[in-house]
C-alpha cells in the first residue's frame, strides 16, 4: 500500500463531539447509524484519540446531512462546535492566558485570540486555509473547508466552526459575542466567512 500521499489531519474533536451532540439529541442508535453511514464503524468501539484523516470529517459531515437533513444536521454540528470550545477551554488554553484575555479590552483580546487561532489552525482545517481580519466586526475565513467540502446547499453548512469560535469569543473576548457564517463555499462563495459581533 502506497503511503506517500499526505492528506490533511484534523483534531479528533470534529468526530468525538459530533457523536456526543447527536447522542444527546437523538440517542445512541442515531450515532450508530451515522457512523455506519459514514464508514466509520470502528469509532463506535473507541473514539479517536489522535488527529484523524480530514476525509473522515468530510464523510461524517456529509453523512450527518443525509441522515438528519440539513437543518437538524446544522443544529448538531453547532452544538458539537460549542462542546469543542468547552473542551479547548478546559484542556488546551492555559488558565493564565484565559484570565489575561478576559481582562483585556475586547479589541485587544480579539487580536490576541485570532493570533492563537491562526497558530493552531492546522489542527482544525486540514488542507484548508485559515485567514482572519481582526478589525471590527472580526472575520475568520476558511478556504477549502472540510465541514462543507463537496457539498452544495442554499444555506451555510460550517456550523461546527461557528459554534467553536462563538464559545471561545464569548468566554475570552466579549460575553455577548455572536458568530454567524455569512458566506459558505457550499453556497458558491470563494471561502467560508465567519463574522463576530458583540
Amino acid at each position: 500500500m502506497n503511503e506517500t500521499v499526505h492528506r490533511g489531519r484534523i483534531g479528533p474533536n470534529a468526530i468525538i463531539r459530533i457523536a456526543e451532540s447527536l447522542e444527546a439529541s437523538q440517542g445512541r442508535q442515531a450515532v450508530t447509524d451515522l457512523f455506519h453511514l459514514a464508514g466509520l464503524d470502528r469509532y463506535l468501539q473507541a473514539m479517536p484519540t489522535e488527529m484523524v484523516d480530514e476525509q473522515e470529517v468530510v464523510a461524517l459531515q456529509g453523512a450527518l446531512r443525509v441522515q438528519l437533513g440539513i437543518p437538524a444536521a446544522r443544529s448538531v454540528s453547532r452544538d458539537a462546535g460549542l462542546r469543542t470550545g468547552d473542551y479547548l477551554l478546559a484542556n488546551r488554553i492555559p488558565r493564565p492566558a484565559q484570565r489575561l484575555l478576559s481582562i483585556l479590552p475586547p479589541s485587544l483580546a480579539c487580536r490576541t485570540l485570532i493570533k492563537a487561532i491562526r497558530g493552531n489552525s492546522w489542527t482544525f482545517v486540514g488542507t484548508g486555509v485559515f485567514d482572519a481580519d481582526p478589525s471590527y466586526p472580526p472575520k475568520l475565513l476558511i478556504a477549502n473547508s472540510p465541514m462543507c467540502r463537496g457539498a452544495t446547499a442554499a444555506e451555510p453548512l460550517c456550523d461546527f466552526y461557528a459554534g467553536t469560535f462563538e464559545r471561545l469569543f464569548r468566554r475570552l473576548v466579549q460575553r455577548e459575542s455572536v458568530v454567524t457564517e455569512i458566506a459558505c463555499e457550499a453556497n458558491g462563495a470563494p471561502r467560508c466567512v465567519f463574522e463576530v459581533r458583540w
